[in-house]
């Protein structure tokens, strides 16, 4: 079927007296030859299963569906979906479902195969999404996001800059980060006030090891940046992280070869695995 245009777009929002809510970072793209370079950079094929979440009314849904074997666009608005039911009627691989996506069980849905997730994320909940998206350890085989610029960059940022942390460390931890291309406001509609960015996640194959560490990795990281300011000992200490006592984690800084004084973001992926061994010991 042919492309979700601006006038079309313009013309169902009228017909169902849709209005653009704040509460839920809606920024619908108008650009289909963006649409199409989105779906490019997923690699989506007619094997494919894509879950997209935020669908708004349903642009990159279309291309999406024109590419996929099966395509579930979640949607939290409930005011959305009498316009999708419209939009997608011509489709018969569509699944729209009215829920929050960091509430909802996607677990059967994944468990498909070949899932990818492709989406325009609202910006104000980027950061829950991606991190509930890896955390719950999802068989899925890549994520193609549109995000706040400056996100992206974060989750590509190196130790020892503003921008890395731990949502840096959770991304190359089950990922491979690639920034594919900027977008800019005028791309939405309404516009954002911020650049935008597409960014492709590609899983890592993990042991059964690495995905059982995790937890206890990620429990450390979080601790480390939630008091970036303070050295690694001061806030692990004040955490409790992983029960240990401040001079157990000091003693485990040392081991793992840091000074004491080390601050969470000097260290990398792997310093933060080799920190979380020696503080299990």
């Amino acid at each position: 079927m042919a492309d979700l245009e601006y006038r079309e777009m313009q013309e169902v929002l009228r017909k169902h007296d849709f209005h653009f809510k704040k509460k839920y970072g809606q920024n619908f793209l108008i650009k289909p030859d963006l649409l199409h370079d989105i779906v490019d950079g997923a690699e989506v094929t007619d094997e494919d299963t894509v879950v997209e979440i935020g669908p708004g009314v349903g642009s990159l849904t279309r291309v999406l569906a024109d590419r996929a074997k099966q395509v579930y666009a979640i949607e939290v608005d409930e005011k959305l979906i009498p316009i999708l039911d419209e939009t997608m009627a011509g489709y018969d691989n569509v699944t729209i479902i009215n829920e929050d996506v960091l509430k909802a069980d996607l677990t059967d849905i994944f468990a498909q195969g070949r899932v990818k997730v492709v989406a325009n994320l609202p910006y104000y909940i980027t950061t829950p999404i991606i991190l509930g998206l890896l955390e719950k350890d999802l068989d899925f085989e890549s994520i193609t996001v549109m995000v706040q610029k400056e996100v992206a960059e974060r989750m590509q940022a190196v130790p020892g800059t503003k921008d890395y942390g731990a949502l840096t460390l959770a991304v190359g931890y089950y990922t491979d980060p690639q920034i594919l291309f900027l977008v800019s406001p005028d791309s939405f509609m309404p516009q954002p006030k911020v650049g935008s960015a597409v960014i492709s996640l590609k899983k890592k194959e993990l042991t059964e090891q690495q995905r059982s560490d995790a937890k206890d990795i990620f429990t450390v990281v979080r601790a480390a940046f939630n008091q970036r300011r303070k050295s690694m000992v001061n806030a692990l200490s004040n955490a409790g992280v992983l029960g240990r006592t401040k001079d157990e984690i000091t003693e485990a800084v040392q081991e793992a070869g840091f000074d004491t004084n080390v601050r969470a973001e000097a260290l990398t992926l792997d310093d933060f695995i080799r920190l979380t061994e020696c503080l299990k010991r």
